[in-house]
């Protein structure tokens, strides 16, 4: 009998009564030291040497039931191996940490059903808010960011009249920035290595590269596009693709993924980069610069995006009354090894030829 009762008191969780009763304080002075709102020095010794001695461990469920808080943020991305959405993640992650909050990332393979879904599931209060990071914006999207009963801020290019905090940059100009760099060190049979269409960021670079060709009056090539994903394996094939049908001087990629295979078919081609063609990526990740040579890259800005993407969302919880905000985030063009000026041999003079 006596075993057994010893068994069930050891079953017995120590809750704020027990930690109370030990440290000889009442229960609310108990709970407020717990709950780490404070109280005398002499309560606050007492109750937590009361509570490491008869091993209380908080209820985190009871607490976030009583807060209605999680203390938890929800970051949702196409693709967590995507060195974007690293580099997002990490500048989120510092700006949510040190609210004292953890980070909790999906990926969702850039499926819309995905994504609709994780928004809707937020009705269940299973994170604090989130960020979204959508690469194709449907009207299900905006209809369930705006029936979200928690916070939520989109990274990306959202129409101004959306009801939710938006993070953006333009990519528009980025590609801009690279066709210029390009035209500057005299190349014209400009080459484009594209994402999906009926993506924002691929429809959105395929148009800033159509008209950056039209500002430097370059007649468009359709031979020198092509379309792949925004990943290593499509750039490479697409390079392929591009290169069976028509030879750049210069290849814009519309990220450094698509680059970095591009690189490689360049490379297995016999092609000599930046000397037969010119390379320029996008987003400027830290794969540009491990890469050989160097990768020129058009920054969008990802970290400085998830860490305004993170502090639009914290105050977002701490006032829900607040308007819609917008945050921008301007590109800028990194130049390295990958487009330097092309160092091509003098041709021989015609002396030197017929000598």
């Amino acid at each position: 009998m006596g075993r057994k009762r010893l068994q069930e008191s050891a079953d017995v969780r120590p809750t704020v009564h027990t930690v109370a009763a030990r440290a000889g304080v009442s229960i609310a002075s108990a709970s407020r030291v717990l709950n780490g709102v404070g109280g005398s020095p002499e309560t606050v010794r007492k109750v937590r040497e009361a509570a490491a001695e008869v091993g209380y461990v908080p209820n985190a469920i009871a607490r976030s039931l009583q807060s209605q808080r999680t203390e938890l943020i929800a970051l949702a991305v196409e693709d967590i191996g995507n060195p974007v959405y690293v580099e997002m993640m990490r500048a989120i992650e510092a700006v949510v940490a040190s609210s004292g909050r953890q980070l909790l990332v999906h990926a969702t393979g850039g499926r819309i059903d995905n994504e609709t879904a994780l928004l809707r599931r937020l009705a269940n209060r299973y994170v604090d808010g989130m960020i979204v990071s959508p690469i194709r914006v449907t009207a299900d999207h905006l209809t369930a960011l705006q029936d979200s009963p928690v916070p939520v801020v989109v990274v990306g290019q959202l129409a101004a009249d959306a009801p939710v905090d938006n993070v953006r940059t333009d990519s528009r100009r980025g590609i801009a920035m690279a066709v210029d760099h390009l035209v500057a060190t005299g190349r014209r049979r400009i080459g484009f290595v594209n994402g999906p269409l009926d993506t924002v960021p691929g429809a959105a670079r395929d148009a800033g590269f159509r008209a950056a060709l039209a500002a430097h009056g370059i007649a468009l090539d359709e031979n020198l596009i092509e379309i792949g994903d925004f990943q290593y394996a499509a750039g490479r094939d697409a390079t392929e693709r591009l290169l069976a049908r028509a030879e750049p001087d210069a290849l814009v990629c519309a990220n450094d993924l698509i680059a970095a295979g591009a690189l490689h078919t360049l490379l297995a081609r016999g092609r000599r980069v930046p000397i037969d063609v010119a390379l320029v990526g996008m987003d400027d990740t830290e794969l540009a610069r491990m890469m050989f040579p160097q990768l020129s890259s058009v920054s969008l800005g990802s970290a400085e995006r998830g860490r305004r993407a993170a502090e639009l969302l914290l105050q977002r919880i701490a006032d829900p009354s607040l308007p819609p905000r917008r945050a921008s985030v301007e590109p800028s063009l990194a130049v390295r090894a990958s487009s330097a000026q092309a160092q091509v041999p003098a041709q021989p003079s015609r002396e030197e030829v017929t000598s």
